[in-house]
């Protein structure tokens, strides 16, 4: 038997994990694997892992004894109960100074409050997110990690041999931040590809409903998109997915039920959104689409009721389709905005210190959203790190200029033709009140102020002095005692 101590372990057999164990033992590290139900651990030792220095054990006590100290256990099971569990057992394996890596898709306040009770143990935990699902698991991901400082010096050697790499080599992997940054820069990154994949899924809606295209021409734009500034995994996949036919010979892709799942991590950034007071709006709309497009009866019966027709399109269907790309790339731009804007304000909650520019380069390779554009973002915060806003780099605010007319015309196109293009219009409408110098708020206030005496603040006053009216004369003076924006 190998009595070797092994540089890390595991726990979770499923795809996931067996590829990120077979990533890290070819980058050489030696590895200890359980799983909780043992045949799948004596199934990998005899299969995948057969001849490499990978160990199966069958019990946390077993784990614990053959790794080197400070201990590194990484589990990669199921978010929400299965992790505590986790974490209470192995506290009752492990030592003071080792560290347990959640490596899950857990939310980022459960991550906080595990980082503050592994801690209160004297023990070390990161929360790291990974994108790049079973492939980047094995070639290659995106690694997000966050948690306990002390732990980063130990884990960073392998985090980093593991995780994708960018044109320079540079690894798509560095410290994020304390409690739970690595896992909420990674929901926002899950966030983020809600709306590429919505963005995308318009487009190809608009293609093929207003200008009447066919899978095969929609595979061929796309790939050409990809080599423009659109060039992205997304992007490339899907001119894969739209050409792909069935056992028939007919594209599969229009024998798919147009009803999209989602796994929490879309609610999730809408919902942290909500609680830093950021406009999501993007993002949102796209997490509300998936949820209209499962309500797939109840929109056949709603279509019949209805009988909407589509006037046909008469216009150049080549300029549409240049206008579709360029509308694409704008909301693209708004999506990426949203997302970075929603982390900043995070960051001033919770004084992780980020590290905009870096986290774009995290992005660049291995994960879902990985794409050249983030190269540009990356610059934009090494131009200015205290950036507020994508749309204020003086980069994005030239390409912008060149984008908008084509954007107008989409969702103008959209609408005047009944297409959904939630997203797009979502995006527009962001743009136009992010850039409006004045915004019809003053109403809302006034009407805040007459039914509930919320006050207000005045155009000719300076800003943080507050305003009682009667407004209609029958009311008293006194005003509420809070006032929120």
């Amino acid at each position: 038997m190998d009595t070797a101590k092994k540089d890390v372990g595991l726990i979770g057999l499923a795809v996931m994990g067996e590829n990120l164990v077979i990533n890290m033992e070819s980058k050489g590290f030696s590895v200890a694997v359980y799983n909780r139900t043992l045949e799948k651990v004596d199934r990998f030792i005899e299969g995948r892992a057969k001849g490499r220095n990978i160990i199966g054990v069958h019990s946390l006590k077993e784990l614990a004894d053959s790794l080197e100290r400070p201990r590194k256990v990484i589990l990669l099971v199921k978010a929400g109960a299965p992790v505590d569990d986790y974490i209470g057992k192995l506290l009752e394996v492990l030592e003071p100074g080792d560290i347990i890596i959640d490596s899950g898709n857990s939310y980022y306040k459960d991550t906080i409050r595990r980082t503050e009770y592994v801690e209160s143990k004297g023990l070390l935990f990161i929360g790291t997110g990974i994108s790049g699902g079973e492939e980047g698991a094995l070639k290659g991901p995106s690694m997000m990690p966050g948690g306990s400082a002390a732990a980063w010096p130990f884990v960073k050697p392998i985090f980093q041999a593991v995780a994708a790499k960018v044109e320079d080599g540079t690894p798509c992997c560095d410290w994020v931040g304390t409690g739970g940054a690595g896992h909420f820069v990674k929901m926002v990154h899950n966030g983020i590809e809600y709306g590429d994949m919505q963005l995308i899924s318009e487009s190809y809606h608009l293609m093929r409903n207003l200008l009447g295209l066919g899978c095969d021409e929609m595979g061929d734009i796309f790939e050409a998109w990809n080599r423009t500034e659109l060039d992205s995994y997304l992007i490339g996949i899907t001119s894969d997915i739209l050409r792909k036919k069935d056992d028939d010979g007919l594209p599969l892709v229009d024998k798919i039920l147009d009803s999209a799942g989602q796994k929490g991590t879309g609610k999730w950034t809408g919902e942290a959104a909500l609680e830093e007071g950021v406009p999501l709006t993007l993002i949102a709309e796209a997490v509300f689409a998936r949820c209209l497009s499962s309500m797939k009866e109840e929109r056949v019966r709603a279509a019949e009721a209805y009988g909407v027709g589509r006037a046909p399109y008469t216009g150049d269907k080549a300029g549409m389709i240049e206008d579709i790309r360029k509308a694409l790339l704008a909301s693209k731009i708004i999506s990426y905005g949203q997302g970075y804007a929603l982390m900043r304000a995070a960051d001033t909650t919770y004084g992780w210190n980020l590290n905009y520019g870096g986290i774009a380069l995290m992005w660049r390779g291995g994960c879902i959203i990985r794409s050249t554009f983030l190269g540009r973002i990356k610059e934009a915060y090494d131009r200015d790190p205290q950036l507020e806003n994508l749309l204020l780099d003086p980069y994005f605010r030239s390409v912008m200029a060149t984008l908008i007319p084509s954007w107008r015309r989409v969702v103008s196109a959209a609408a005047l033709h009944g297409i959904p293009a939630p997203a797009f219009s979502a995006a527009l409408s962001y743009f136009d009140g992010y850039t409006s110098r004045t915004l019809p708020a003053n109403l809302i206030q006034a009407q805040r102020d007459y039914f509930g005496a919320h006050t207000y603040e005045r155009l000719d006053c300076e800003r943080g002095r507050f305003f009682h009216s009667n407004w209609t004369g029958e009311g008293g003076t006194t005003a509420a005692s809070t006032y929120s924006v």
